[in-house]
């Protein structure tokens, strides 16, 4: 089967939940092939094995990652060029789309991005207009260079022993024009990350003000779970953007996920509509959110959520 490069996002050698969904994808579709840049490879390499990694390119050298994206658009350009993959997977993030971006003006690709699924013939599949559309797209010129929005594929171990060849790339004037001076590590609390959490509880509108965030966190501690919010709490001020879930925001596919006082407009359910199981409180029965739910409970929710972190609690 033809080989499928994926350009793996990790952070200091721990590598990140969609580099999984990508390898899981690849190999359903050719045969996976992850490509590592920076230091740190040797602590993760029986990850990338454990989900499908049939090979691994490992670009260790550190100067890669002291540039922003370019250096990691020049190596994959190259084995591009050398390799003649069957297609580039990257994470449909900030840095994974500037890098798809850039790849595909090298290598004379196209380019197709927040893709939410790929099928045979390297088909994608686009949920637009807030999962309203499904849209259908193929690359029609080069090598397909797909960005794919995390939390959209469920990643599945496949184990491997990958084999592993040193690479390295000759960086361009250019490639170095934008240099990382300093990194500033963000601290980390005891919730989970919020888009690989297994369990999410958000507050929206109905939470009615940022003192009141503190039932959604009580609830998520309960649970061992991570806190997000809509885009109105957000706007608010109420919470802080980064907990954003929504088109707008971020994308999570838990396998639990509570709405709490969320109305669940269209923007909201395209960040959290492919989640398992679906649970959701509001005191107006007519609330879009119970159209997507799997269980709904209309009451108060101040009066509810505390009464729900209470029995979770007793049950511990």
């Amino acid at each position: 089967m033809a080989e499928i490069l994926v350009l793996v996002d990790h952070v200091d050698g721990e590598v990140k939940k969609v580099t999984l969904e990508l390898l899981t994808l690849a190999n359903r579709l050719g045969e996976a092939a992850a490509v590592w840049v920076g230091p740190g490879y040797e602590g993760a390499k029986d990850k990338l094995g454990e989900y499908g990694a049939g090979k691994v390119y490992v670009a260790a050298d550190e100067e890669l990652t002291s540039y922003v994206v370019a250096p990691k658009a020049a190596l994959l350009a190259q084995l591009v060029t050398d390799r003649s993959p069957a297609a580039v997977l990257v994470a449909a993030t900030a840095d994974g789309k500037e890098v798809a971006g850039r790849l595909a003006v090298k290598t004379g690709s196209g380019v197709l991005t927040d893709v939410v699924d790929v099928t045979d013939g390297f088909v994608a599949e686009h949920s637009i207009f807030g999962g309203g559309i499904i849209a259908h797209a193929k690359v029609k010129t080069g090598t397909p260079i797909i960005a794919v929005r995390p939390n959209s594929v469920a990643p599945e171990a496949s184990a491997a022993t990958p084999a592993e060849e040193q690479v390295s790339v000759a960086l361009s004037d250019n490639d170095k024009a934008t240099k990382i001076v300093e990194k500033v590590v963000q601290e980390k609390g005891e919730r989970p990350d919020l888009t690989e959490a297994a369990i999410v509880v958000s507050g929206g509108r109905g939470v009615g003000g940022a003192e009141n965030f503190k039932i959604i966190e009580s609830l998520a501690d309960s649970l061992g779970a991570a806190v997000g919010a809509s885009r109105a709490a957000t706007d608010a001020g109420w919470y802080p953007h980064s907990f954003q879930v929504g088109q707008t925001g971020k994308t999570v596919s838990p396998q639990l996920y509570i709405a709490v006082g969320i109305s669940g407009a269209i923007q909201h359910r395209a960040g959290m509509q492919t989640s398992k199981t679906i649970v959701a409180i509001n005191k107006d029965p007519e609330a879009p959110i119970f159209e997507l739910v799997d269980y709904g409970v209309v009451g108060d929710l101040f009066q509810v959520a505390p009464q729900l972190t209470e029995e979770i609690t007793k049950r511990k």
